[in-house]
């Protein structure tokens, strides 16, 4: 089932989909409704008259009723139009009799309403009139099959493009990292003198993963914006791609204080070259990455304890411990008093 529902979120599904219905749709309308099976009407039940029209199959039955004088096709006619329609019809034929004298009117209405003990054909209509009842069933019947067959072809097109697309998942440098920020062990603050902390995030970055930059809301018990806090890319080192990432930056926003306090998290490569920190320095103070190492960010009313929870350095032809491969980096955050 989350397979299928993985298909309707892709754009070229969407587009068959679409497709298929306004093919349904024209083949549906031009095709039977217009060409192969129009619809037509035929005995029509007065019932299903104009309202003028009923009243002029009203006025009718009244005048056969005053040469025939049959009751019994009188009351059936009566029927036929219905109660409630029949009499407001009478009730205008009355208003406006155009011939028929009152008597005629009055024993007509005497005699469909006077209880009858004659039954009427049951092979006829209420009109009279055989009617079959048979044509709209079977139209139905190739109507739905049409349909069937419409919606198998869009469920074989959906499985087609399912099965194209079979293969291997992608797993993104960014995936990856993921799983492991979900994998990763809090740190347990519960002794601490601080106490618990307010919020605590995991950000986790994957070489390849360009684009990197984890950034986190931070919001006091009741729900009020206090600030941002975050990890993302400061620093590439070298050409091509993927991205050889050097430093990092930490950062803290406080809206209370109304600024933005940087830390720049530096590989063992950056950190010992003169020029390269020297350079990162203009962005935040330098802190070695270390296993288990971490800083602290403060502001007027917010501290940020960063901890490097793990990290590994990338190999090749860079210098040794000049990027990241991996790194995974906890951010705790308490109110100060």
């Amino acid at each position: 089932m989350d397979a299928i529902l993985d298909q309707f979120k892709k754009p070229i599904v969407l587009v068959a989909l679409a497709g298929a219905f306004f093919v349904g749709l024209l083949f549906g309308l031009v095709v039977l409704g217009w060409g192969l099976w129009p619809v037509t009407w035929t005995d029509a039940a007065p019932a299903d008259l104009q309202a003028d029209y009923q009243v002029d199959y009203m006025r009718m039955a009244v005048q056969a009723f005053q040469v025939n004088a049959d009751v019994f096709t009188a009351k059936q006619r009566w029927d036929a139009l219905g109660t409630d329609k029949a009499a407001t019809a009478m009730l205008i034929i009355k208003t406006d009799p155009k011939g028929l004298s009152p008597e005629v009117i009055r024993a007509f209405e005497a005699a469909v309403m006077a209880p009858q003990t004659q039954q009427a054909n049951p092979t006829q209509s209420p009109s009279g009139q055989n009617r079959s009842s048979g044509s709209p069933l079977w139209m139905l019947l190739i109507i739905l099959l049409v349909l069937t067959l419409l919606l198998g072809g869009v469920l074989l097109a959906i499985f087609l493009l399912r099965q194209r697309s079979t293969g291997p998942r992608t797993v993104t440098p960014a995936m990856q990292a993921n799983e492991a920020a979900r994998q990763a062990q809090y740190t347990d603050f519960s002794t601490n003198e601080s106490g618990s902390p307010l919020a605590q995030f995991m950000a986790s970055y994957k070489v390849g993963d360009d684009l990197f930059d984890d950034s986190f809301s931070i919001d006091s018990a009741s729900g009020e914006f206090l600030g941002e806090c975050g990890v993302g890319i400061s620093e590439p080192i070298g050409v091509g791609d993927p991205k050889k990432v050097t430093a990092f930056e930490v950062w803290m926003f406080d809206k209370n204080d109304i600024q933005t306090i940087t830390k720049v998290l530096m590989s063992n490569h950056a950190f010992n070259d003169s020029g390269l920190r020297n350079k990162l320095a203009t962005k935040g103070e330098p802190f070695l990455a270390e296993p288990g190492g971490q800083t602290v960010l403060e502001t007027a009313t917010l501290r940020l304890t960063a901890r490097i929870v793990d990290m590994n350095y990338g190999e090749g032809a860079l210098p040794p411990q000049s990027f990241f491969d991996t790194l995974i980096i906890e951010l705790a955050v308490w109110q100060k008093a």
